[in-house]
């Protein structure tokens, strides 16, 4: 059995405190909470003008994960694959931009975890709802994988898969809260991850769901 990173450990007291999962992967314990009402403004704004969508897989599959995008890319998947495109294919309008307090909250995790210079051009908005899951997988479409990933939790916790570079290696499980950001790159860039199914545990503010803010370098190295 995968061992569970919760409790003393990893439980939801320890505010400030920095978790390693890797030699290049952090858990940043809490560290979006001081800026937790801008990025809630932010999460309205980007929501208004990009709602969140359902999506497919390739192969048809739908997606128990909801999700919008904002930057400059957004990622999108229909049958001709998984992808970062300019406009928001519902829209046909361009992506909303990255809020200033979302983006200054992933430049400071990213240099806590030792990402310094981190400049996100995409920021991929997931929303749980109770069941929702996200299987292993790796977070490739990047053309820039020399940049780290920052994923920001808001809203009901969940339990983080964090496994190897290969999909049968066994995955850690890792309790996540609002306000906890996860950072990863270098070495540990292409680990595969995911998250159980969401327990019906709602937030006392967001309610019966989890906001998964993830924020990379999707273009080109050195394009923003």
């Amino acid at each position: 059995m995968a061992a569970m990173l919760d409790g003393d450990l990893f439980g939801d007291n320890d505010a400030g405190v920095r978790h390693p999962l890797g030699a290049q992967a952090w858990v940043l314990r809490g560290v979006a909470l001081p800026c937790m009402a801008q990025v809630r403004q932010g999460l309205d704004a980007v929501l208004a003008q990009a709602p969140f969508r359902a999506m497919h897989t390739p192969s048809g599959l739908p997606m128990s994960v909801a999700l919008t995008s904002c930057g400059s890319l957004g990622w999108h998947s229909d049958e001709r694959g998984y992808r970062y495109v300019h406009r928001d294919p519902v829209t046909d309008l361009p992506w909303p931009a990255i809020p200033p307090a979302w983006l200054a909250l992933a430049l400071q995790a990213a240099e806590e975890a030792g990402f310094a210079g981190f400049a996100p051009d995409a920021c991929l908005v997931n929303r749980y709802v109770p069941g929702a899951r996200m299987s292993l997988h790796q977070d490739k479409n990047e053309a820039d994988l020399s940049a780290p990933v920052v994923s920001v939790s808001l809203g009901m916790s969940a339990v983080f898969l964090w496994g190897g570079h290969a999909r049968s290696d066994q995955a850690a499980r890792v309790a996540l809260h609002h306000g906890d950001v996860v950072v990863w790159g270098g070495v540990d860039r292409l680990r595969f991850h995911g998250v159980m199914p969401l327990p019906d545990a709602p937030h006392p503010s967001l309610g019966r769901q989890r906001i998964n803010l993830t924020f990379r370098h999707a273009g080109r190295p050195g394009a923003i």
